[in-house]
């Protein structure tokens, strides 16, 4: 696996010599844009929206729009100044217990893995943290910008979160989109309720959970590499219920037989 990123986490006085390398990976499927009459990809040129002319790169300026159509202009030389001093540090500010930090702050994962000569002290600080279950709250320079970040550990090795600014997490309320108010359920609904969570409530296993639309996706694509007609099926939408407690009823009703399901199988 390819490193992304070199550099040290620093904990006090000590340094561990690290490597960063991506967690994760968007297997989405995606479509590119072609031409109907002969499938010729569809390229796209850096026009000026004022009169339509193609710009050439060298004469792009960078601008932020501080009001709307009025722009400062920045040329090339004025934006690297103002980006972060290179940084090859993880900066340790404090450490936490996870369960304070509310999970819409959490951004990309990246695994750290110690480069040979910090294994020792890696293990260290993996074990010392380990030991208090807490979570490291960093600062890290990544790709001329400045991240907020954790470090966890999951099975032994280190994960780097990085994480939205509190600026950057907006504020919402029910308000905002024009509902003044919850209305208060009866007992008996939230007794069903409480019932159906009790029946779906079990140990989280994300294997058993798939992306229909992607394998779906890919089927079709297969069958039309080998030629075969795709069949279109309307996808029916779900009925809508007025009633709430025949809602809750129902689906407690088809909680139980799930779970009567599972327990016959896992027999």
């Amino acid at each position: 696996m390819r490193t992304i990123w070199k550099g040290t986490v620093s904990f006090g006085l000590v340094t561990i010599p690290v490597g960063l390398y991506t967690a994760t990976e968007d297997k989405s499927p995606s479509f590119n844009q072609l031409r109907a009459s002969d499938h010729s990809r569809i390229g796209y040129k850096r026009v000026a929206k004022a009169d339509g002319e193609e710009v050439e790169y060298d004469d792009i300026v960078k601008g932020y729009e501080y009001e709307r159509d009025r722009y400062v202009v920045f040329d090339a030389d004025e934006v690297a100044a103002l980006r972060p001093a290179s940084s090859r540090m993880i900066e340790i500010q404090q450490f936490v217990p996870l369960e304070q930090i509310d999970p819409i702050y959490f951004d990309r994962a990246y695994y750290l893995a110690p480069e040979p000569s910090g294994a020792k002290a890696y293990g260290l600080l993996s074990q010392a943290m380990g030991d208090r279950n807490t979570v490291a709250v960093c600062k890290v320079t990544m790709r001329d910008k400045e991240h907020l970040a954790t470090l966890r550990l999951r099975d032994g090795i280190f994960v780097l979160e990085t994480m939205h600014w509190p600026d950057e997490v907006r504020d919402f309320s029910l308000d905002d989109v024009g509902i003044d108010e919850v209305p208060q359920p009866r007992e008996q609904e939230v007794k069903m309720a409480r019932t159906l969570i009790e029946n779906l409530t079990e140990d989280f296993d994300p294997t058993v959970f798939t992306d229909s639309y992607r394998q779906r996706l890919l089927d079709a694509v297969q069958a039309k590499v080998e030629g075969e007609e795709i069949t279109v099926v309307d996808s029916e939408e779900p009925a809508t219920v007025v009633d709430l407690m025949e809602a809750l009823r129902k689906s407690v009703d088809e909680s139980k037989k799930r779970k009567t399901t599972a327990k016959q199988a896992a027999s």
